[in-house]
């Protein structure tokens, strides 16, 4: 049986079929393969012998080609991202090459990742995984002849890796665009004739927000919409323009996603939540925290004890399994706000307030308090017209209990975002409770305590 992540086997299957696109260029399986070749012999000229291997990871035919030379010579890539400084990038590799360090035998990847923890730590994903989690997807959404995946995620990332490794397995094209652009996005989907994207909540904001007129066009059949939790807001304005939008859950530990969207439920995703668990993957509730098991779980943390076999990981994540199955996710184990012995989920807050009218997005953290351990506050984005302070206070009474109510608001032009597009949470509350801000803009509502 060959290989189906050797791109010398892909090229044996299907030497003429175009594997990736860049701009104008196009490049078959079996041009791959020849750039391949030729990366294994520098590779092997190379003193660099550290494992895993360093790669700084750009949107680029080299990174590509470096990667499936490396999955070739299994040998693990140690995935960098490329706006880390100098420092950064040097402490990432010391901290993951030591030597007499011995690797897991299937590793092809290690990315940093600093999950509940607060600190860097290195997911080992074996091949095995990757291979589990582009069957899980593809069972879900299934492959046509004419598939194009564009690729505006960071290859550094789980999210942009796992789009390089599924093509591969699928022999299916890849559209690689050089970095996420909203100017640009529609034009890239046109002129690649992309089928399937993904995207994080912030770069699809983004795109709708520069392109006012912008509709979904006939041959786009499924956008992946992970890496954080999409807004009521967002989803409707994606089902607005025709956009079929899949809802994704999953970590870097899991090899990206293992919930999602029904793909045949794409039209209407919200009703579902984060969605169903994917083939193969189990998913459970431990005193609401989120565990997952399944094959493409990573083989463990670098440098340190590995993963027991067919175990439970606990994802740091909060939420709840409704009675058709579909997962509900609410709070990382970080973000969880305790208010008078009450557990309050920021995102189930978030929500409910981006139902406000005048509100377009919600950003939800917890400040400290010396009565209550914790109390609610919120960061708003408004329309230019937003809700008066009577209005916004009696849309809060009305959809959250007392203790979920924000005590404090604060009107902030945009909520500031994480590398990978994430609600940065700390950021947020160092940016809201600076003293000039709390004069200008911070201030109580809904303050009865039932």
């Amino acid at each position: 049986m060959s290989d189906v992540l050797s791109i010398f086997a892909a090229a044996r299957d299907a030497a003429g079929a175009i594997a990736l696109r860049i701009g104008d260029q196009q490049v078959t399986f079996a041009q791959l393969a020849e750039l391949t070749n030729s990366r294994l012999r520098s590779l092997r000229d190379d003193s660099h012998d550290a494992v895993p291997y360093p790669v700084t990871a750009t949107n680029t035919l080299e990174t590509v080609v470096t990667l499936f030379a490396l999955l070739e010579k299994r040998v693990p890539a140690l995935l960098l991202h490329p706006r880390l400084a100098a420092s950064e990038r040097d402490a990432v590799v010391r901290a993951a090459v030591r030597p007499g360090h011995a690797m897991h035998t299937d590793a092809a990847a290690v990315i940093y990742t600093s999950g509940t923890t607060g600190y860097p730590r290195g997911a080992v994903l074996t091949r095995t995984a990757l291979m589990a989690s582009a069957r899980a997807s593809a069972a879900n959404l299934g492959w046509h002849d004419d598939d194009c995946w564009l690729l505006c995620m960071p290859i550094a990332r789980v999210g942009g890796l796992s789009i390089i490794t599924r093509c591969l397995i699928a022999r299916r094209a890849v559209a690689l665009a050089p970095r996420f652009d909203a100017e640009l996005l529609p034009a890239w989907i046109e002129q690649q004739r992309a089928t399937l994207l993904s995207v994080v909540p912030t770069m699809m904001t983004l795109a709708l927000d520069e392109h006012p007129t912008w509709i979904a066009p006939p041959f786009l059949r499924a956008i992946l919409l992970g890496g954080a939790m999409a807004s009521t807001h967002l989803l409707r304005r994606a089902a607005g323009r025709g956009f079929p939008i899949v809802i994704t859950y999953g970590l870097t530990e899991t090899c990206s996603q293992v919930v999602a969207t029904p793909y045949e439920a794409r039209r209407d995703p919200a009703r579902h939540g984060a969605g169903k668990p994917l083939t193969d993957v189990q998913i459970r509730l431990v005193n609401g925290r989120i565990q997952v098991k399944g094959p493409m779980l990573m083989a463990g943390y670098l440098h340190e004890p590995a993963l027991v076999p067919d175990a439970w990981f606990d994802t740091g994540d909060f939420g709840e399994i409704d009675a058709r199955g579909c997962l509900h996710v609410h709070a990382r184990l970080a973000d969880l706000i305790i208010t008078g012995g009450e557990n309050v989920y920021p995102l189930e807050v978030e929500r409910a307030l981006e139902g406000c009218p005048g509100v377009t997005a919600a950003g939800v953290f917890g400040v400290p308090s010396e009565t209550w351990g914790q109390t609610v506050a919120a960061a708003l984005v408004v329309d230019p017209v937003p809700p008066s302070d009577a209005a916004l206070s009696r849309y809060i009474d009305a959809h959250l209990s007392p203790h979920k109510r924000p005590r404090q608001i604060v009107f902030v032009r945009e909520l500031p975002h994480t590398r990978e597009g994430k609600l940065d949470r700390p950021a947020l509350a160092r940016l809201c409770l600076e003293p000039s801000r709390m004069r200008e803009a911070l201030r109580p509502v809904s303050v009865q305590r039932e």
